[in-house]
């Protein structure tokens, strides 16, 4: 199984420093029931480890009531009726607690017996068990903060012709029920948060411990505008592409859409093409950035075209990946030496196969979610955690990637060069 575990490194250790002076807003209670068990594990762990680390420093933390403990999780019941209609049960207290509900909806390993039936569990059922949790808790948690990594309905986030809001529509409906904070990564555009605009909305970025996996995982890549590059698959991802080009000091390229327009029998039709924008990738390690992988389609052409082009190994690396159809044809674009690796965070399901496979690596998150859980509980700044430009830099660093002489910071001119 191509999975990394990394140590909480010294960027993320000393990220606020010592714990936050600020008190805690009471114990912590996690309900993970929605998550993969192991990456819940390990977020448990995490944060146990990281305040029994503090009570050796500061023993006066530990007459704090459920401040250091060795299990956070809270013990919840969603199981079904034979009908396959949902409900809810938090079975130990939260009265007085900071609640935490962490929720993966697409969480296919999830099933429930319908008719005799093993059923998979759809986005939709995971929102609702995640709304009967927040109505379980409302009354008597101190404060609820929903993480939601994989943000539901995200792509569903403006409106065209007389299709529905249901990104907005979701984050409304959440507030209204009473939570505090809504925490997801990576949205895949985090303008929806107008939906919301006087509640609290967070999207944190990957593009820190994207870039740490992909270094340790390939120790040979060398960090410089003569040797690797960023490219982006499509438009709805330049922005992140143009951040991580920008903290690594790599030039940028663009798969552009082009889309034409004919009459075929007096029937207007729309034909789409691909068209690469940027410099020479002759000879060039090719990191293609992305926040979602479904079939891996998208991947594959890229790829192929810059293969084409010359380049030297293709690493595509995605904030969470489905693998909706299948991974034959992305293992057969890893035999055939078209793709290098797929990385991909750890925050979302992704089938047994995928993690056995020799061309897949996680990109580890449970030390950052454990940080984050922390910080939200002493309503600490996350500033550092929403700009991780500076650890980006600490981290080439501290790999032996920083060679200010010959990498420079890509400019506008830079981006204007690609056409």
């Amino acid at each position: 199984m191509q999975s990394l575990t990394f140590p909480a490194d010294q960027s993320v250790k000393n990220l606020f420093g010592d714990e936050p002076e600020l008190e805690s807003y009471g114990p912590i209670a996690l309900i993970v029931h929605q998550i993969d068990p192991p990456l819940a594990e390990r977020i448990n762990h995490q944060l146990a480890s990281r305040r029994k680390a503090l009570a050796k420093i500061k023993p006066e933390i530990l007459k704090i009531p459920g401040y250091v403990r060795n299990d956070y999780r809270i013990e919840a019941d969603l199981s079904r009726f034979s009908s396959g209609e949902g409900k809810a049960r938090v079975i130990d207290t939260v009265r007085g607690h900071d609640v935490f509900i962490l929720t993966d909806v697409l969480n296919y390993g999830t099933s429930y017996k319908r008719y005799g039936v093993d059923v998979s569990m759809t986005p939709d059922e995971h929102f609702l068990d995640l709304t009967r949790l927040i109505l379980c808790t409302r009354d008597s948690a101190t404060r609820i903060h929903v993480i939601m990594p994989f943000l539901y309905e995200g792509r569903r986030y403006r409106k065209s012709d007389r299709e529905s809001l249901d990104c907005g529509a979701m984050l409304r409906s959440l507030f209204n029920l009473g939570i505090n904070n809504f925490i997801t990564f990576d949205a895949h555009d985090s303008r929806v948060a107008n939906a919301v605009p006087r509640s609290n909305f967070e999207s944190f970025p990957t593009s820190y411990q994207s870039i740490r996996t992909i270094l340790r995982t390939v120790p040979d890549l060398r960090v410089d505008r003569d040797h690797m590059m960023i490219v982006s698959p499509d438009e709805a991802n330049i922005s992140r592409s143009i951040f991580y080009a920008s903290a690594m000091k790599l030039p940028l390229g663009i798969f552009y859409h082009r889309r034409d327009f004919k009459y075929v029998d007096d029937v207007l039709t729309q034909t789409t093409s691909k068209t690469f924008l940027g410099e020479s990738v002759q000879g060039k390690d090719v990191i293609i950035v992305a926040d979602l992988l479904d079939s891996g389609d998208d991947f594959i052409y890229c790829a192929s075209a810059l293969k084409s082009r010359g380049a030297n190994r293709v690493l595509c690396t995605a904030s969470f990946a489905q693998f909706t159809e299948g991974i034959t044809r992305l293992r057969q674009a890893w035999e055939s030496g078209i793709i290098e690796r797929v990385f991909s965070t750890d925050m979302a399901y992704r089938p047994p196969e995928v993690l056995s496979s020799p061309w897949y690596t996680d990109i580890p998150m449970a030390d950052d979610l454990a940080l984050l859980i922390s910080a939200l509980n002493h309503d600490a700044s996350l500033s550092r955690l929403m700009a991780p430009a500076k650890r980006i830099d600490a981290l080439l660093e501290s790999l032996g990637h920083k060679d200010n002489a010959s990498r420079r910071q890509l400019s506008f001119d830079d981006l204007a060069k690609m056409n």
